[in-house]
């Protein structure tokens, strides 16, 4: 593991020796290391059987949110998808919370989700955990929702025989019928993608930071509605949210659908602990 920290630290451009090297939290996907040497502090994540342009694809979409000017990023240093070795170099990003951080986070999603760009989703297939995760441009934000998201997942679980049945049959109705239900005017927001509670951090000055985005163009109450699915935000995030740019006045009605996505990329994942949620939003808008 070292010769691959020392390889990643030359090509970020810090030929001197680390000082201090420390296993760091970083999720279950990658191994995460604190990295300390003569010149920086740095966060390095190692994957030594990444997918093809598993990292790169991280880079890119820290890249895409910082054109924004709304909502920090570490700073990306050096990375590699070679197999064995696949690396990604940040800067170490360390603080504390302080009483406006968290409207700070909100105000500043919301500036992220004010940029927007000419077509829904991204020019490259991303991942969203290890999963593949299709891409491609589209004028439409229903049929890049319908098309990339909700269909690749139900033949995900097709093939996996998590989605079979009843469910099956429910998601392909829904999925047949979407346009009932979706936008069809939502505008193309520079989205994060993966914006659950754990992908954001506190640096210096108690600025908040983003991390680990899966980047696309979309619908902003889509993302909206991920942050509500498993907690990790305060009332204050929302409040400073829908002051910066209020809300859609139907987003409750379609926000069930939002995070239907999410709940099969976790059924598809983690496995049926996630059926019954996703059976729920099923039966909500499709019946029994």
């Amino acid at each position: 593991m070292n010769t691959v920290i020392e390889t990643a630290l030359r090509e970020a451009g810090d030929d001197t020796k680390p000082a201090t090297v420390k296993k760091s939290h970083g999720g279950s996907i990658n191994e995460s290391y604190f990295v300390e040497t003569g010149q920086q502090k740095y966060f390095i994540k190692y994957h030594p059987n990444a997918p093809e342009r598993f990292f790169e694809l991280e880079a890119k979409g820290l890249e895409r949110i910082k054109q924004t000017n709304s909502i920090s990023v570490p700073d990306v240093m050096a990375y590699s998808d070679d197999k064995g070795s696949a690396y990604l170099v940040l800067e170490w990003v360390e603080g504390s919370k302080t009483a406006q951080t968290e409207s700070m986070l909100g105000d500043r999603i919301a500036r992220m989700h004010q940029a927007v760009g000419e077509q829904h989703g991204f020019s490259d297939d991303t991942f969203i955990g290890v999963l593949p995760q299709p891409n491609g441009l589209f004028n439409s934000w229903v049929e890049y929702y319908r098309d990339r998201r909700l269909a690749a997942q139900l033949k995900q679980g097709i093939n996996q025989k998590s989605i079979t049945g009843k469910r099956r049959d429910r998601l392909e109705k829904l999925i047949n019928d979407l346009d009932k239900w979706i936008p069809i005017d939502a505008a193309p927001s520079y989205l994060h993608g993966d914006l659950w509670g754990g992908n954001w951090l506190v640096g210096a000055g108690g600025i908040p930071y983003v991390i680990d985005p899966s980047f696309l163009y979309g619908d902003r109450h889509f993302e909206l509605a991920f942050t509500e699915l498993f907690g990790g935000y305060s009332a204050d995030f929302y409040q400073a949210y829908k002051e910066r740019f209020p809300l859609m006045p139907d987003y409750e009605d379609v926000k069930p659908l939002y995070q239907l996505y999410y709940l099969l990329v976790h059924l598809n994942i983690f496995g049926e602990m996630y059926g019954g949620a996703v059976d729920s939003v099923l039966k909500q808008y499709v019946g029994k």
